[in-house]
């Protein structure tokens, strides 16, 4: 069986926090309280091996400058999401981290609710997904837990899919085996393609630890909302820890 790493003889996936939640309390009030950058290396610094950002159009979290300010001060790996509009695209391409996560969200969306279709975006995904690659970045392509989309994500030349996670946080409390089951599955036929393999959306401290047993060849889960909100509760530090140990 395929594990991503080995750390003190433990294997573990890479636990990505996302701020963009961070970013949305900073902007009810303006200034720079929180500030995003401390957070994000307070989180390297509580042991979060990555961090994400999903910058929109109307920088209602993530400002773009912000993903300039982050990119030379972060010591682990950087993750910025998006829709693949030019202006998103211009800015990664200058930023160059070291994966950008496509998704298919429209502007106005309050967030990702669905993985692409890439069968019908086969062309679109793979003009982007080749510019990126030549770029030296690594590619991600969110997708529902169907193999056929992962097939096509593959075929476009993405790295490795991130499997949108929110219809197993949504069954886990009704029946958790059957939840997984699916996504076990396209765990499965990404590994066969040769595709690495990221998950995200609603997981949280209850479900991820039963999400990571089943497919512990995961490489990454990108945690942002769950997180935060927990973090209110036990501290930026014991949350991040809580959260990675759900990935021993």
């Amino acid at each position: 069986m395929y594990f991503c790493r080995k750390t003190n003889g433990v294997y573990m996936t890479k636990l990505s926090v996302n701020i963009n939640k961070v970013a949305t309390l900073r902007n009810a009030r303006g200034g720079n309280v929180p500030d995003v950058v401390k957070v994000a290396l307070d989180c390297e610094r509580f042991g979060a091996d990555g961090i994400t950002v999903h910058p929109r159009p109307d920088e209602r979290h993530i400002r773009r400058k912000d993903v300039y300010d982050l990119r030379p001060l972060l010591h682990t790996e950087f993750n910025i999401e998006g829709y693949p509009a030019p202006e998103f695209i211009d800015l990664v391409l200058k930023v160059k981290p070291h994966q950008v996560t496509l998704v298919p969200d429209s502007p106005t969306q309050l967030t990702s609710n669905a993985g692409w279709d890439t069968k019908v975006n086969f062309a679109f995904l793979s003009e982007i997904l080749d510019r990126l690659n030549k770029a030296g970045i690594r590619t991600s392509v969110f997708v529902s837990a169907d193999a056929e989309m992962i097939e096509y994500a593959a075929k476009a030349g993405a790295d490795r899919v991130e499997l949108y996670t929110e219809p197993y946080a949504s069954g886990y409390a009704k029946n958790r085996e059957e939840a997984v089951a699916p996504f076990v599955e396209a765990g499965k036929a990404a590994r066969k393609l040769g595709l690495g393999l990221n998950a995200g959306h609603d997981l949280s401290l209850e479900n991820l630890n039963y999400f990571y047993q089943n497919i512990p060849w995961l490489d990454e889960v990108s945690i942002g909302h769950a997180l935060i909100c927990d973090a209110l509760y036990l501290g930026l530090e014991k949350t991040i820890q809580a959260y990675k140990n759900c990935l021993r």
